[in-house]
């Protein structure tokens, strides 16, 4: 695939430059065409179907997958049985499955009212199918599973999750192992969902909340790393490289939402500073929870309920000032044809997450008729949605290369996904099993994957918009659900306001 010419970092600048005019200019210069984001938003759901482990319901919809790890947690004598598969290996990791779980909750609530009926069904579904495995994670006092499978043995071997033979070792933090970066997000997790299923299912709510409240006051005594506890087994896949403090201010800010308890909003203040709430402004995902602890509480300040959390907000907007296009911060760049680019693997993930809180944070500024200054640039809600729809249009196909970073949306998307259930024949087309290292040639095959797993996002162009639609470019072949649990919210709001 041919190089752009422009000479990294250098072209940075007169990209993001031109990125901003774009925005400023406002939607009568808009570079798409128009998407169908509502047939985005229904496929962007339908893929954490494609990831479910355990035993399917008879209304699953991606037909081609069948029930796989019924024995998760049995060597423990715990049953450990569904969750989500996190990205295209066979692993369930707890870490970045509550993370899923919480940004997807976190759709639902801001933008649920905005994906009609059916879809707002399934994203709830969604939600439920990760909450009913964290439930069993947390079922005893003091103890959470963190992780199931072995990932040295399950990465050495290309099979269908319908026929794993690898080690499903289930892994434990606890008093002594502790974790407080898995348990906080965790508890982050069943709390935001606890809101989700308030007025849906009361009981199942309760449940959700009480368990949250249980799970976070183990993540706070204990206090730890869970990469220092189980280093040989989470790390180098789903290491705590930022620390466990932002999980407890993260964990502590969604109790407070769902409970309104005063007792979690003096936490927040209390451990403000211990908890280094100031620390990396401009980031978001699994592993750095800062930029969204920001956005979530500037909300009660913006609305006039909580003037002690203020810092909280001037936080949100130096966020904000750091990922406008054309302001230099060397954290957030953009890519020559506008995508926002952040060094490391899979950069979808920082795509999708920080266009969430853009488009999250524009509504509360709206509802407070707010704007954020950033130097000489005023950044109102308006130019917030149209920068965050720039970065979804791009991923729906309004790139240098027109092609869909979506399975299944669009003429033209990734057909050689680096995803072992999508590049392995069915089970109903090929029943007999196929073993660790009969896969393989499946795996350097040059054909497309045989079956298409709809609305997985993969992990994208590199900083030069450049795409190798090739497995062993896992970095960026690979979707992971927490590509797509923002990018449902997006592409919710999107489609009522398109």
């Amino acid at each position: 695939m041919a190089r752009n010419s422009c000479h990294l970092p250098a072209c940075f600048p007169a990209a993001a430059l031109f990125l901003l005019l774009l925005l400023l200019a406002g939607d009568h210069l808009r570079l798409s065409a128009g998407h169908d984001y509502h047939d985005a938003l229904r496929k962007s759901i339908l893929f954490f179907e494609g990831q479910r482990s355990g035993r399917l319901p008879t209304d699953q919809r991606v037909r081609w997958r069948k029930n796989s790890a019924l024995h998760d947690g049995a060597s423990a004598g715990v049953d450990l049985t569904g969750g989500y598969y996190d990205a295209g290996d066979n692993i369930k990791f707890g870490f970045p499955m509550a993370f899923t779980t919480t940004l997807l909750s976190w759709s639902v609530i801001d933008f649920g009212r905005n994906m009609g009926g059916g879809e707002l069904g399934n994203a709830v579904r969604a939600v439920k199918w990760g909450t009913d495995y964290l439930l069993k994670a947390t079922a005893h006092d003091g103890v959470v599973y963190v992780q199931v499978g072995d990932p040295l043995s399950d990465h050495n071997c290309w099979e269908r999750p319908e026929d794993m033979d690898t080690l499903r070792t289930a892994y434990r933090i606890d008093a002594n192992n502790p974790g407080s970066d898995v348990a906080g997000e965790t508890a982050a997790a069943l709390a935001a969902a606890s809101i989700v299923f308030r007025s849906r299912n009361p009981a199942y709510s309760r449940l959700l909340l009480d368990r949250a409240i249980k799970v976070f006051e183990f993540a706070d005594r204990h206090r730890g790393a869970y990469s220092s506890s189980l280093n040989y087994a989470v790390c180098p896949f789903y290491c705590d490289v930022n620390g466990y403090q932002d999980e407890l201010l993260w964990g502590a800010a969604w109790l407070h939402k769902a409970t309104r308890r005063r007792e979690y909003r003096e936490y927040i203040v209390r451990n403000e500073v211990v908890l280094r709430a100031g620390d990396s402004i401009n980031e978001f995902g699994w592993d750095n929870k800062h930029a969204g602890i920001n956005v979530l509480l500037s909300k009660e300040v913006l609305m006039g309920r909580a003037n002690d959390l203020k810092q909280f907000q001037i936080n949100a907007d130096a966020f904000i000032c750091s990922l406008l296009p054309g302001i230099s911060h060397t954290q957030v760049q953009y890519s020559p044809g506008g995508l926002i680019f952040k060094a490391g693997g899979s950069n979808m993930q920082h795509v999708t997450s920080l266009s969430f809180l853009l488009l999250a944070y524009s509504n509360y500024l709206s509802h407070a008729n707010h704007a954020v200054t950033c130097g000489d640039t005023s950044a109102s809600p308006a130019l917030l949605k149209r920068l965050a729809r720039r970065q979804v249009d791009y991923i729906l196909g309004d790139n240098p290369l027109r092609i869909s970073y979506m399975v299944g949306y669009g003429p033209h998307y990734p057909q050689r996904i680096h995803h072992r259930a999508s590049s392995l024949p069915s089970v109903d087309a090929h029943p007999a099993r196929i073993a660790c290292k009969a896969g393989s040639r499946y795996y350097m095959s040059p054909n497309p994957n045989p079956n298409i797993l709809v609305g997985a996002v993969v992990g994208g162009p590199n900083s030069s918009d450049a795409f190798p639609d090739s497995r062993p470019y896992f970095q960026e072949s690979e979707p992971t659900t927490y590509i797509n649990a923002p990018l449902v919210g997006l592409l919710a709001y999107f489609s009522a306001h398109p």
